[in-house]
């Protein structure tokens, strides 16, 4: 439980500095200098109902922290529980938005103190029907909502796209990302919310498991019934419309097994959601893999639970515009969790990637690897003793990252909980920045971060490294690298900025922000040109060449 939380005290505002911000907003907003966001199709909603919102990424639900009836009170996201600091109810202002009104304070919520940037607040507030206070409904897919706040145009969404309970809920710029989407569960149907959000939703192919038979439908037409699951998700994948140009749908009901030296087929403009787990079994080579694409476009797998022992969990190749949700790969020392690249064909590069949450856990190889992509966008990487990295980014562009969180990745080898390497956002040659990343928490394993190989163009906001078993941060003939622009800790081993003959050596590094714990020196061998080291500390343990 989190009742007893202690947080710091809410910052109040005056009631006089309240009325004053509302007007001065009111008439910006009349002059059209504030964005005030329309609801794509206005999702139906009982105003005389109570709902859970149900995040789409974590499945876990809006709440006010610790039960909290003060003005103020962070807004956060936890397991689903009976609390009515969980319950909201959708007040229409009369004008096609609405203010959701907390069920156990009587009140609403609030974009704090109205910030109109990125990662503002939410928290509740008394209700005073003010623009911060009003949202309106955007659609997502799977009846799901994103909900846009009037005042500043931007949606609310779990920060750092967290799946932990206790994260705050904050506002930032409308992408439609699964950790802006919330799933309205009305009080008392018993429905969502099961772990990760309801599976299931609209569909136009359907798989279905009852003892050892599978049965695939499309429409009222059965196109398979036997007891292969690979050949049963394969006929409902390739039941769907021939030369379709939107994406059409496949669920999978239920929990089965297939073989590591077979793979199931991904066609263009294909979404798939698996609600059960795909056991693999036995041993497989070349390009076998749970879902494997190659060429293909709009492809969209919204959630895979795989174990076993596959050569590749998802493989995707030379595609466009290819999105995973929820992801969850348990293997048994071998495989690599998913792999996206081109194959070393420049000119059919894989790009537009998205992947929202990513669990994976004792792979032989790399939790998550890409080659040869432009446009990239992970939120988190979550790794448990992978064979290699958990991330491993390799002649990749444009890329953001949320989170890299590993234990024990690489253990016994010289791989990374975070690597690039292979002129990793060289970008055309240029290394401006082009990779972005939020954290890297590592424990464990062999190295925190490795960039190696001509890569660079990167900026990576906080660190936090402990217990490597070789450099927690090795950085080797890299370009325009910056490390902790906000904060960083690592506990033990040398930080080191090295170079290997056969590339130029490092040049426009900055590491800052750093402290180093526990016998954790830096040293740099040879010169780097253009090194910035700021509040590093203690100063004693930095070694300059």
């Amino acid at each position: 439980m989190h009742l007893t939380e202690n947080r710091p005290p809410a910052r109040r505002r005056p009631a006089a500095l309240l009325t004053a911000v509302a007007a001065v907003a009111s008439a910006l907003a009349a002059v059209g200098a504030v964005a005030v966001a329309p609801a794509a199709s206005a999702a139906t909603v009982d105003p005389t109902a109570w709902y859970q919102l149900v995040n789409r990424q974590s499945g876990k639900a809006l709440d006010v922290d610790a039960r909290s009836t003060a003005d103020g009170a962070q807004v956060l996201q936890w397991t689903r529980g009976d609390g009515w600091n969980q319950h909201f109810q959708f007040v229409p202002t009369g004008d096609g938005a609405y203010r959701l009104k907390a069920r156990h304070s009587g009140k609403v919520l609030d974009v704090w103190e109205w910030n109109a940037n990125d990662g503002a607040q939410i928290r509740q507030w008394t209700d005073l029907n003010a623009q911060n206070q009003q949202f309106t409904l955007s659609d997502s897919e799977g009846g799901r909502i994103r909900l846009v706040n009037r005042f500043s145009g931007k949606v609310v969404q779990v920060q750092d796209r967290s799946t932990a309970d206790g994260a705050l809920v904050v506002q930032g710029t409308n992408t439609n990302s699964y950790h802006q989407q919330w799933e309205l569960v009305p009080v008392g149907s018993g429905s969502g919310g099961g772990g990760t959000g309801a599976c299931g939703g609209a569909y136009q192919a359907e798989v279905v498991q009852s003892g050892s038979t599978w049965t695939a439908r499309r429409g009222g037409s059965q196109v398979y019934s036997g007891t292969d699951l690979r050949a049963a998700v394969q006929a409902g994948i390739d039941s769907l419309t021939p030369g379709r140009t939107s994406k059409e749908r496949v669920v999978v009901r239920g929990s089965g097994t297939m073989s590591a030296n077979s793979r199931i087929s991904l066609r263009s403009y294909t979404t798939v959601e698996v609600c059960g787990t795909i056991h693999v079994t036995g041993s497989g080579t070349g390009d076998q893999a749970i879902f494997y694409g190659r060429g293909v476009t709009d492809v969209e797998i919204t959630r895979l639970t795989g174990t076993g022992t596959p050569n590749y969990g998802i493989f995707i190749r030379n595609g466009v515009n290819i999105t995973l949700g929820q992801i969850d790969l348990r293997f048994d020392r071998v495989g690599l969790g998913i792999r996206i690249d081109n194959h070393g064909d420049r000119s059919q590069r894989t790009r537009n990637v998205r992947i929202d949450n990513v669990y994976v856990e004792s792979t032989g190889a790399e939790g998550v690897e890409t080659y040869g992509v432009d446009g990239l966008t992970i939120g988190t990487v979550t790794g448990r003793n992978t064979g290699y990295s958990a991330l491993l980014l390799n002649d990749t562009n444009q890329a953001t990252v949320g989170t890299v969180d590993a234990q024990g990745a690489g253990t016994g080898t010289g791989y990374a909980a975070f690597r690039m390497a292979n002129r990793n956002g060289a970008n055309g040659g240029s290394y401006a920045t082009n990779i972005r990343v939020g954290t890297v928490k590592a424990s464990g394993g062999g190295r925190g971060i490795f960039c190696v190989s001509e890569s660079g163009g990167a900026v990576i906001d906080r660190v936090e490294i402990s217990g490597t078993g070789n450099n927690p941060i090795l950085i080797e003939n890299c370009y325009n690298v910056t490390i902790a622009t906000q904060s960083g800790t690592v506990s033990g081993g040398e930080v080191r900025l090295a170079a290997r003959t056969e590339f130029a050596g490092n040049r426009d590094i900055t590491l800052q922000n750093l402290t180093l714990t526990n016998g954790a020196r830096l040293r740099e061998s040879p010169c780097t040109a253009n090194l910035t080291i700021r509040n590093v500390t203690p100063t004693s343990a930095i070694t300059r060449c």
